[in-house]
């Protein structure tokens, strides 16, 4: 069985395009056009990586992201399910913003 990257939060790094452009030049550029014409934004394709929570925080794409910082650094956890109060009140409205943070929420009450 393949090691799969779940971040804290219980997101699968393997299924983000962000996570798989670190690898893959050409979707890295893929993203950055899609940034400039959706959103407005300038973002250079050298810039689109991520290492998952568990990597290098300076190649993290979210680095300042609550959830990260309340699991791994204050709690010294490797993901929410491993603290007593999970669900928390901050995953909880988490998930209200995306049927795949739903999933991810799911995924780490399987653990």
């Amino acid at each position: 069985m393949a090691w799969i990257e779940i971040a804290c939060c219980g997101l699968n790094c393997g299924e983000c395009k962000i996570f798989q452009a670190s690898s893959d030049t050409a979707l890295a550029e893929r993203i950055s056009e899609e940034f400039k014409k959706n959103r407005n934004l300038d973002i250079k394709p050298e810039v689109i990586r991520c290492s998952g929570c568990h990597g290098d925080r300076s190649l993290h794409w979210s680095s300042d992201c609550e959830i990260l910082h309340c699991a791994m650094d204050e709690r010294g956890l490797e993901n929410c399910s491993q603290c007593p109060d999970f669900p928390c009140l901050r995953i909880e409205s988490w998930v209200e913003g995306s049927p795949r943070y739903r999933e991810a929420l799911e995924r780490l009450k399987g653990f």
